[in-house]
Order: structure tokens, then sequence, then C-alpha cells
């Protein structure tokens, strides 16, 4: 797949991600819907912010980087861009049901960064 390509579905799959995150916020009475409601709420929000946050970070480290490779940054910025929704929606769903505390929101964030150590080291391995 040719990165034009690539990125002409990752815009529309993430412009559709908040038409679905709005129409959920607007159209659907969690009160009524229950837990469908509010994993479609935290699902579509995830979704959207992966994309969004993938496409930035892909156009930021293109922007900057002296790489003539630019395919090399889509697994980067894609699987930092998960990392980051991940703690902000896991954030929003801690908030919700009252568990988010200072210690907590620290515990997320030292998991997830030793998750991404993991990986770069697991390419730095790969490397040699």
């Amino acid at each position: 797949m040719s990165l034009k390509k690539y990125l002409l579905i990752m815009t529309s799959a993430t412009l559709l991600s908040w038409v679905a995150w709005l129409v959920v916020l607007f159209y659907i009475n969690p009160d009524d819907s229950g837990m469908v409601g509010y994993s479609l709420f935290y699902i579509s929000l995830l979704v959207a912010l992966v994309g969004t946050f993938s496409l930035v970070g892909f156009f930021g480290r293109v922007w900057f980087s002296r790489e003539q490779v630019i395919f090399r940054h889509l697994g980067v910025s894609t699987r930092q861009s998960v990392w980051f929704s991940v703690l902000l929606v896991g954030s929003l769903l801690l908030q919700g049901t009252g568990y988010l505390k200072w210690w907590s929101l620290l515990f997320f964030i030292m998991l997830l960064t030793l998750l991404e150590f993991f990986f770069i080291s697991r390419k730095v391995i790969h490397r040699q």
C-alpha cells in the first residue's frame, strides 16, 4: 500500500470516528442505554484519538526529521498514539468511576512508559 493511500484511509477513518463519537455524545442517553452507551462513548473516543494522534505524530516526525525513509515513522507514531490515547481515555474512565487519584494516574503512566521502553528495546535488539 502506498503512503498516500494509507494516509487517505487513516484520515477518512479518523474523521468517521470523530463523527461516530459526536453521534454517541449527542444522541445516546447513558441513563437509558446503560453499559452499551458508555462503551460506545469510550471506544469511539479511543479510536478517534488514536487516529488523530497518529496522524499528528506522523506529520510532526516527517516535518522535523531528516530521514529519507518516512515509512519508519508510521509504526512509532501509531504505537505512541495508542499509548497516549489509552492514557487519556483510561483517565476519563477512572474519573467517571471515581477511582482517579494521583497515585493511580502515576502508576498508569509508569505502566505505559514501561511498555514503550519494552518496544524500544525490542527494536534495538533486532537491529543488532
